[in-house]
């Protein structure tokens, strides 16, 4: 299945399926881009629904653009793709992806939202953060003096960020909710997901064997299976 690329406003965006009343926004995770390999499983499993999808700042087609992945700035975009969505489809639904799922908690929770697909969510961007600066032995008071630190993963922890997310907790989410997380996920912590998933009466599945990124053949079998059960 081959998407049609085009622009909400200045956002590169693809949309799946053919046309309907229907449509699941979906969000992807870091160092991914519109046209995950999850967004094509998606669209497959739910041939009901149009499926779409957009870069977020740093990724796809915005890879080496002017604008950073910033969380303000990725809230406001997926803001203006669900604005997009809202004034054409009937129904919106959303699938999120990771840190992707962070983002869509705190520009969804005020929206109209059939239905929630959430693949190895980052719920609690805080703590992640702080788990990040105690792997690479960073304290607050050094990201507060340096403003932003490279880790070895690959990602750059900022102070802007981090205080911007303890400015923003997630205290609402009103939707209906399937969760779907790897057994071997080592960047998200399983009590974290747990204690969302109590406390906003999600479903959760646990893929056994499975890691963070879902990629690998059974990964993958895994998660069109869920979908395909919980559409």
């Amino acid at each position: 299945m081959e998407p049609q690329f085009f622009q909400i406003k200045t956002i590169p965006a693809a949309l799946w399926g053919f046309p309907s009343e229907r449509v699941i926004v979906a969000v992807h995770g870091a160092q991914s881009s519109k046209t995950d390999v999850p967004f094509l499983l998606l669209a497959e499993a739910f041939p009901h629904c149009q499926i779409l999808s957009f870069d977020l700042p740093e990724h796809g087609d915005r890879k080496d653009g002017p604008i950073r992945c910033k969380p303000p700035v990725c809230v406001r975009d997926l803001s203006s793709v669900l604005d997009y969505a809202e004034s054409r489809w009937a129904s919106v639904g959303l699938f999120a992806v990771s840190m992707g799922a962070y983002f869509s908690l705190l520009a969804c929770r005020e929206r109209n939202i059939c239905h929630a697909w959430f693949l190895s969510p980052v719920v609690d961007m805080e703590r992640l953060t702080r788990d990040m600066m105690g792997w690479f032995q960073i304290s607050e008071t050094r990201l507060e003096a340096e403003g932003e630190i490279p880790t070895p993963m690959g990602q750059t922890l900022c102070w802007d960020d981090y205080s911007y997310i303890r400015r923003h907790p997630i205290d609402r989410w009103p939707f209906p909710t399937d969760i779907l997380r790897g057994s071997g996920d080592t960047l998200v912590a399983e009590e974290t997901v747990s204690a969302f998933t109590e406390r906003f009466s999600c479903r959760l599945r646990i893929a056994e064997g499975a890691e963070h990124w879902f990629h690998t053949p059974p990964e993958l079998d895994e998660l069109s299976r869920w979908l395909r059960e919980t559409g």
